[in-house]
């Protein structure tokens, strides 16, 4: 794929054209194809990432207490949560990988996908600013954000088991 095919399929898909083609290729070129790679601009995503998504569940819930609202966001922002929305999207058809990393399927692997996807939120926040960036990211995350679980489904079982057993007034 080329860099012009992977710029038609990002205005497409989430009606974004970037400025600085390089931040874009940069966003989906990971390590083992180049030194200069989309670990940096991960970590700028990351964090971006992390307030947007805390505005908007923040928002959403607004009798959610703390814990109910770190829940939400965890798991909107979690590795699988974000790898799938990556899928969805069609990102790892457009990833740049090392020869290891191609035959091995690595544009399916669910580490690649995700930090690719908080790569390219890093890259459209340096490229446009934040509110550029919150766009994308309100966009991506959409169908999910209207979809909200409750937080008490989000317990782990054994925590759910063990509050069950303490409202009936069982031994754990």
């Amino acid at each position: 794929m080329t860099l012009e095919t992977a710029e038609r399929w990002l205005y497409s898909t989430l009606q974004y054209r970037f400025q600085d083609a390089g931040l874009f290729n940069r966003a989906l070129t990971h390590r083992s194809a180049a030194r200069v790679n989309n670990e940096r601009l991960e970590f700028l995503g990351d964090a971006i990432l992390d307030f947007v998504i805390s505005d908007s569940v923040y928002n959403a819930r607004p009798d959610a207490s703390e814990g109910d609202l770190s829940k939400l966001r965890a798991s909107l922002v979690k590795d699988s949560s974000l790898a799938s929305l990556a899928a969805e999207l069609g990102i790892g058809e457009h990833l740049i990988l090392g020869s290891g990393e191609l035959k091995s399927g690595g544009h399916r692997r669910e580490s690649i996908l995700a930090d690719a996807l908080e790569a390219l939120f890093g890259a459209v926040y340096l490229d446009s600013g934040f509110d550029a960036a919150a766009r994308v990211i309100g966009q991506v995350f959409e169908a999910r954000l209207l979809e909200l679980p409750d937080a008490a489904d989000l317990r782990d079982p054994k925590t759910r088991l063990q509050e069950w057993l303490q409202a009936r007034g069982r031994a754990l």
